[in-house]
C-alpha cells in the first residue's frame, strides 16, 4: 500500500503577488486555519401539565471568519547581483503595503528588484513606510504544499490556498543565544483545498535568494540611544542590551456580511491603526548614563506628558549581514525591576511619527553580504 502521509519537514510555501511565485524558507511551526462562525437556537419555557419541558437546541453556521495564517522565518540579509536582497523581502514588501509597480522582476540582471518603499540596491535594502496610509494593501496568495511522502508523484500532493492574504504582524525577539528570527502572521478572506501550483525556476523570484546562508547572530546586537529632549533627559545613554522586541502590527480587519440562509465569508480586508512598539533589557548599572540615570531621569521628568528619544538597533553588529532598525520618535516608559542573581531593568518603548498623519516611525535596512 502506498504511503500516502504527510511530513511537515517536506513543506513548501509559496507566496504568488501579482504574476510571480517567490518561495519563502520557513521554520518549525507554522500554522493556517479558518474557523466557522455559528449560531445557536436555544428552548426555554415552562413545563406542560405532564411536567414536560423541551429542552433541545440547534446550531447554524453562519459565517466564516477570516483565515489565520502564521510562521516564522530567519532574516538573512544578502546581496545578490550587486543588489542587497533577502529571502523574506515580499513579507516586507506586504507589510508596508508596497504597490505592484514597485517590483520589477525583469530589473538587475532579472534577478529583480523594488523601487519604493523597499529600495533595493546596491547601497542597501530600505524598508519603509512611506506607501502605508492605505485603508486596502494589495493582497496575495499564499501557498502552502505538502509533497507526498510515496513515489506516486505530484498527483498525490496536497495544497492548501490563502486567498486575499495579507501580513497582519511582524515581530523580532532578540534572544541573546539565537539567529535573528522573524514572527509573521496575517489574514486571508479564503482558505481552500487546491492543485499545488506549478512553479517553473524562472517564477521564483531571485532563486538564488533561497539558497542564502547568511544568518545574523542576536549577541552582536547593540542599541544606540539619544535624545533632545533636554532638561532631566540626557543627550546620550550607554546601555548594553541583554534582550528585547520589536513588533509592527497592521491591525487588519475584516467585514463578514450577514444574510440569512446562507454561509457567509468575509470581503476584503481593511487596514486600522498602525502601531509599533517593543521593549528591551538590561542590567541595573549605576555608571555615568545607564540604565539607573535613564531610570532616574524618566522618574523625574514630569513636566512633559510625552518624550522623544532616537533608538537605533543595530541587529547582528557593526559588520555585515546586519539589520538596523531605527526609531526616531520612540516614546519611553518608566523601566521597571527584574530582581534575580543579576538585578536587570526592562524598557517598554512606542515608536510613533513624527506627526500624527506621518508614516517615519520605522526604518528598516538590511545590509548583506
Amino acid at each position: 500500500m502506498a504511503n500516502t502521509l504527510h511530513l511537515s519537514r517536506d513543506v513548501k510555501v509559496y507566496i504568488k503577488w501579482d504574476a510571480v511565485y517567490w518561495e519563502i524558507p520557513v521554520l518549525d511551526g507554522f500554522s493556517f486555519s479558518q474557523a466557522t462562525n455559528t449560531a445557536e437556537v436555544t428552548l426555554k419555557e415552562f413545563a406542560n401539565t405532564s411536567d414536560v419541558s423541551r429542552r433541545g437546541r440547534k446550531v447554524f453556521n453562519d459565517s466564516l471568519g477570516p483565515a489565520e495564517w502564521s510562521f516564522a522565518t530567519y532574516a538573512r540579509p544578502t546581496i545578490q547581483a550587486t543588489y542587497h536582497r533577502a529571502p523574506e523581502e515580499i513579507l516586507w514588501a506586504m507589510m508596508v503595503g508596497s504597490l505592484l509597480s514597485h517590483y520589477d522582476p525583469t530589473a538587475n540582471s532579472n534577478e529583480g528588484a523594488w523601487t519604493t518603499s523597499l529600495i533595493s540596491d546596491t547601497t542597501d535594502l530600505n524598508i519603509n513606510f512611506d506607501s502605508s496610509n492605505q485603508l486596502v494593501f494589495p493582497d496575495a496568495e499564499i501557498y502552502f504544499v505538502f509533497p507526498a511522502n510515496d513515489a506516486g508523484g505530484s498527483e498525490n500532493d496536497i495544497a492548501y490556498k490563502l486567498d486575499k492574504a495579507t501580513v497582519n504582524e511582524c515581530t523580532m525577539d532578540f534572544d541573546i543565544d539565537g539567529i535573528t528570527t522573524l514572527n509573521w502572521s496575517g489574514m486571508a478572506s479564503t482558505l481552500t483545498e487546491v492543485t499545488a501550483p506549478t512553479v517553473s525556476s524562472t517564477e521564483l523570484t531571485a532563486a538564488s535568494l533561497q539558497k542564502s546562508t547568511t544568518f545574523i547572530r542576536n549577541r552582536l546586537t547593540t542599541l544606540a540611544l539619544t535624545s533632545s529632549e533636554g532638561g532631566d533627559i540626557l543627550g546620550t545613554y550607554n546601555l548594553v542590551l541583554t534582550g528585547g522586541s520589536l513588533s509592527i502590527t497592521n491591525n487588519v480587519e475584516h467585514i463578514t456580511p450577514a444574510t440569512l440562509g446562507i454561509v457567509n465569508k468575509p470581503l476584503n480586508h481593511t487596514m486600522g491603526t498602525r502601531s509599533v512598539s517593543g521593549s528591551f533589557t538590561c542590567y541595573l548599572d549605576n555608571n555615568a548614563s545607564a540604565s539607573a540615570d535613564l531610570f532616574e531621569d524618566l522618574l523625574s521628568e514630569t513636566s512633559k506628558v510625552s518624550n522623544k528619544f532616537n533608538l537605533v538597533f543595530q541587529v547582528g553588529g557593526a559588520a555585515a549581514p546586519f539589520i538596523t532598525m531605527t526609531c526616531a520618535q520612540a516614546m519611553l516608559e518608566i523601566p521597571t525591576h527584574s530582581v534575580e542573581d543579576v538585578v536587570s531593568t526592562e524598557v517598554n518603548f512606542h515608536a510613533l511619527p513624527q506627526d500624527i498623519a506621518d508614516t517615519d516611525e520605522l526604518v528598516v535596512l538590511y545590509k548583506g553580504v
